[in-house]
């Protein structure tokens, strides 16, 4: 995939060293461990695979077009409405960035509800989308949104008030649920989580015993496996250059590496920079920013279809989303999602 702009700079993929790709990542929408009361309701975590040279030239390109004053661009200055055109050109088929960027979202409130039926119920099941699926409809906005709160209240690492009290909230809630007399298999889901009590015990207990190493709920870390796996598909090495993060210790960095170890992915280190020192992470700063916003918009029931169509194509099909209808129009179900080779 190639782009020209009118210096004739041409943007390229990086050219491996030492059969390794490197690949630029940033995030946006990170609310840590608050993912029902944050400031955000879509996390966004984007990956550029561009040479260094390449992502300079379009971000001259972007500062170019938009002429703004600002000595750091972010993903806001094209989301305003009169630089649509520069936006639509970035997404676009023939943009600097097709082909060679992907991004991975999480619904934050399906991920309460995904950790919460893993931890109580055990993972890999399709519990989490029966209830998160019934949720609203079923229980009613007040009601639902009180048991997503108890549900993150559950799982967070902090509690401020008794210890007792994120167990003791969270199945109170499920009871006022149960009361509510949903449809059978939303029942079933909820009887097997009053019965879990023991595990939700055990849980706290264990966050209280000390720090814990790897959040369940902040969503940074598994989306930066996810990432990982994307790029490596096939066994390639990959090392992702990343926009310097808190959340990132030199511990949570092991935690990547070892996830990544056994779950096959072929990731070969994490570096952290500062995004205003590589090219690439700026890209993927604008990518993230960008595509929170479109899947915001659509998950609220007010899409830009053309933006969401443009977007569509960067989307990973593994991301964490439990709303239907919203994920109908963020990925087609025909079109295939794979790195470029």
């Amino acid at each position: 995939m190639t782009w020209s702009h009118e210096d004739g700079v041409r943007a390229t993929a990086p050219v491996p060293a030492g059969g390794v790709l490197e690949v630029g990542c940033d995030e946006s929408g990170s609310d840590g461990e608050n993912l029902t009361g944050g400031n955000t309701d879509v996390f966004a975590h984007a990956s550029v695979r561009l040479s260094v040279e390449s992502a300079a030239a379009a971000v001259r390109e972007i500062r170019d077009r938009i002429r703004s004053p600002a000595e750091e661009y972010k993903a806001n200055h094209l989301l305003r409405e009169k630089h649509r055109a520069v936006l639509e050109w970035l997404l676009a088929p023939a943009g600097p960035i097709h082909g060679q960027a992907h991004v991975h979202l999480i619904e934050k409130t399906f991920l309460v509800v995904d950790r919460a039926v893993d931890l109580l119920l055990g993972p890999g099941s399709a519990d989490a989308a029966v209830l998160f699926r019934a949720g609203r409809r079923e229980f009613g906005q007040e009601r639902w949104q009180a048991f997503l709160a108890a549900a993150n209240q559950l799982l967070r690492v902090r509690n401020d008030g008794e210890p007792e009290a994120p167990v003791a909230g969270f199945f109170r809630e499920v009871d006022a649920l149960r009361r509510a007399r949903p449809r059978a298999a939303v029942s079933d889901v909820l009887d097997r989580l009053a019965a879990a009590r023991p595990r939700a015990d055990a849980y706290r207990a264990g966050v209280g015993d000390g720090p814990t190493l790897v959040p369940l709920l902040n969503p940074l870390l598994p989306a930066v496996v996810s990432t990982a796996a994307y790029w490596s598909a096939g066994g390639r090495p990959v090392r992702l250059v990343h926009d310097r993060q808190n959340m990132l210790t030199p511990e949570r960095i092991a935690w990547i590496e070892e996830t990544s170890r056994r779950a096959g992915v072929a990731l070969a280190g994490l570096q952290l920079v500062e995004a205003r020192r590589d090219a690439r992470v700026q890209v993927a700063d604008f990518l993230a920013g960008i595509a929170r916003k479109i899947a915001s918009d659509e998950l609220n029931g007010r899409g830009d279809r053309p933006l969401t169509t443009l977007l569509r194509p960067y989307v990973d099909r593994a991301s964490v989303w439990g709303d239907e209808l919203s994920w109908a129009e963020l990925v087609s179900a025909d079109e295939e999602r794979s790195p470029v080779p």
